[in-house]
């Protein structure tokens, strides 16, 4: 399977809840995902609204050839400042996270490392107008091998299925 089939079926399995954007996408990514949703809890009528809940999340698709660890900083760092870019903190504001996922013909030693150790977090006001987390997975084609952060392996099973 090549780099761009394994990209065209993450993106094929994003679009069924996500918003896909191929075209008019800032480099170094060549997609983006984006999922939002609004959650109200109502008390008998939906005048009565006990509590509301926004939630988000922003995935970012990368390729490259070789994956060493200057580019794979340059990326993460990247999808993060983009991400956090795009969050509203409000009062209803659940989470907006953030996801990259890149697809590599290979991954240096140095930074199949260093995946796992990549983190991001923030908290708005304490935790009470939410948080953001950060979601990283990096795929090697020529292997077949795949890495995660630990928030990232949430994405097991998909990328399973896909390769």
């Amino acid at each position: 399977m090549t780099v761009k089939e394994i990209i065209d079926k993450l993106l094929l399995s994003f679009q069924v809840y996500y918003n896909v954007k191929r075209e008019d996408v800032e480099p170094p990514f060549i997609a983006e995902a984006e999922f939002h949703t609004h959650d109200e809890q109502f008390f008998l009528v939906k005048s009565a609204v006990l509590s509301e809940a926004e939630s988000r999340e922003y995935v970012f698709f990368a390729t490259e050839e070789y994956l060493d660890e200057d580019t794979l900083h340059r990326l993460d760092k990247t999808a993060w400042e983009r991400g956090m870019g795009r969050v509203k903190p409000h009062k209803d504001h659940r989470n907006t996270d953030v996801v990259l996922f890149i697809v590599a013909e290979r991954i240096s030693g140095e930074a199949f490392k260093e995946i796992p150790r990549l983190r991001h977090y923030q908290s708005y006001h304490l935790g009470l107008q939410g948080w953001s987390h950060y979601r990283l997975v990096a795929i090697e084609q020529s292997s077949g091998r795949t890495v995660y952060n630990r928030l990232g392996r949430s994405y097991q099973k998909l990328i399973r299925n896909i390769i």
